[in-house]
C-alpha cells in the first residue's frame, strides 16, 4: 500500500477508538472515492447500517454538477432518510479524510437537512 493510504488508515483507527454510534445517535460514516461520495448511518452496537446514500443514487447523479455540490446533496439525502427513521442526531465520522471540500459538504448538507451533528 502507498504511504497516503496507510496514513489515512491509522487516522481512521484513532477516530474509531473515540467514536461509536448507537441506535438513537448513529455514526455518520463518509467514504470518498475519486469520483463519488458515500455516506452511511451505522449503529455500532448491533453492527447494522440504518441508512445509506451516495452520489451514485439516480436522483443525485441526474444533476450534472461539481463533485462538492453533489456531496452536499448526499448529505441532505442521508438527513431525510434519517428523519424518516426518527433519527435527529448523529456522530460524524470523517473516515480519516480532512474536514474540507467534499467531506465538509456532506456534513453541511446533513445539517441543512435537519440532522444534528
Amino acid at each position: 500500500m502507498d504511504a497516503k493510504v496507510i496514513r489515512r488508515q491509522k487516522i481512521r483507527y484513532n477516530i474509531r477508538k473515540k467514536i461509536s454510534g448507537t441506535s438513537q445517535k448513529p455514526r455518520l460514516s463518509v467514504f470518498r472515492s475519486n469520483t463519488d461520495v458515500y455516506a452511511q448511518l451505522i449503529d455500532d452496537e448491533t453492527g447494522k447500517t440504518l441508512a445509506a446514500a451516495s452520489s451514485k443514487d439516480k436522483d443525485i447523479q441526474a444533476q450534472k454538477a461539481p463533485k462538492v455540490t453533489l456531496s452536499g446533496l448526499v448529505g441532505k439525502a442521508i438527513a431525510t432518510k434519517a428523519t424518516a427513521l426518527g433519527i435527529t442526531a448523529a456522530v460524524f465520522d470523517r473516515g480519516g479524510y480532512l474536514y474540507h471540500g467534499r467531506i465538509k459538504a456532506v456534513a453541511e448538507g446533513a445539517r441543512e437537512g435537519g440532522l444534528q451533528l
